[in-house]
């Protein structure tokens, strides 16, 4: 009763253009709270398949880690399952002007501002998308097979998580419960950051006992690693290209994103591919379609990974002691007053 409370407050206090938006998502999150059972009916269920059935015991398991590791009350999250009727639950729709690479804000009563919106409807993203298209903008629409409501509803396990191997899975589950016990208003980039990066470190500790898979990971987290960097780098200055030449035309920015694109990213993205023996057409990244939409997405998730390793680099002990430094540090600055981004005071001296 609570979030539909919270969904109507939030309607009522929305602008008209955004009523039609937030009820079709909320429709559309209820509808997958009340397809939901139990994990215990869902695994009793003959129609669902034995691999299904792993990985929701699986994603059980992963769950009682995070749980565990952080000493933190379990809520409960993922103790109820939906069978989705598409591969990906939502669509997710970032869309940036022309002249430079940033995500245009979408911001709502209570919930804050968001540098994207989610569809539940495929045909409602590429609407959205068409539109912001008229309208001189720029848009990457990518399927989303996990999200956090943090903690406005109860999220259940979707079927989506299914086409995720296992060590995929449990960095999934861990960086969608890290929103559960981190999130700060506003602060979307950093709060994904944050969750990728405590994620992934957990995905590794957990497996770290199966050498072969450790390797395995080891290798395909440093190409990934590098390919993130070259990419953040090459966007950065495209970024700076844009706001030195300032196109007034869609098609002048265009032009100067395909030659940084074709002569600098791509080349790079193969050069990295290369050196890590991983032929080009295993080159994952090659396959992205690069806009200024798509490289704001990425700087999204990506863009503060550099900081956080040099910030875990300054910070002694283990990953619990770098969480509770990022706890203290957003405790001591909500003490003090401060008006500046807490991503700003957190790396404030790097």
């Amino acid at each position: 009763m609570a979030s539909i409370k919270l969904l109507l407050l939030t309607i009522l206090f929305s602008s008209c253009a955004k009523i039609g938006y937030l009820a079709e998502q909320g429709t559309g999150q209820m509808a997958l709270l009340t397809r939901a059972k139990s994990n215990e009916d869902v695994l009793r269920d003959v129609t669902i398949s034995k691999k299904d059935k792993e990985k929701i015991k699986k994603i059980r398991v992963y769950k009682n880690y995070f749980y565990d590791f952080w000493n933190k009350r379990e809520t409960s999250i993922y103790s109820k399952t939906t069978i989705l009727h598409d591969e990906a639950v939502t669509y997710l729709v970032i869309v940036s002007p022309f002249d430079k690479i940033e995500a245009k804000k979408e911001c709502f009563p209570v919930m804050g501002c968001f540098p994207y919106l989610g569809f539940f409807k495929k045909s409602s993203a590429k609407d959205y998308a068409q539109d912001m298209k008229k309208k001189g903008y720029v848009t990457y629409t990518r399927p989303v097979y996990a999200y956090s409501t943090l903690g406005y509803f109860t999220d259940t396990i979707l079927s989506s998580f299914f086409i995720f191997d296992d060590f995929e899975l449990a960095e999934l589950i861990f960086h969608e419960l890290f929103h559960t016990i981190f999130f700060i208003k506003n602060e979307v980039e950093l709060n994904e950051n944050l969750a990728n990066y405590f994620g992934k470190e957990m995905a590794l500790k957990y497996f770290m006992k199966d050498e072969t898979l450790r390797s395995k990971l080891e290798k395909e987290r440093l190409l990934s690693r590098k390919l993130s960097e070259h990419t953040v780098k090459i966007a950065r200055e495209i970024q700076s290209a844009l706001l030195e030449k300032k196109p007034i035309m869609k098609n002048e920015a265009t032009k100067i994103l395909a030659e940084y694109i074709e002569q600098k990213l791509i080349p790079g993205h193969k050069e990295i591919c290369l050196n890590q023996n991983v032929p080009d057409e295993k080159c994952y990244i090659l396959k992205r379609k690069w806009n200024q939409a798509s490289l704001a997405a990425l700087m999204t998730y990506e863009n503060k990974v550099d900081q956080l390793k040099l910030l875990r680099g300054r910070i002694s002990g283990d990953l619990k002691g770098f969480f509770h430094y990022i706890e203290l540090e957003l405790k001591n600055y909500k003490s003090s007053g401060s008006k500046e981004p807490f991503s700003k005071w957190l790396f404030k001296n790097e």
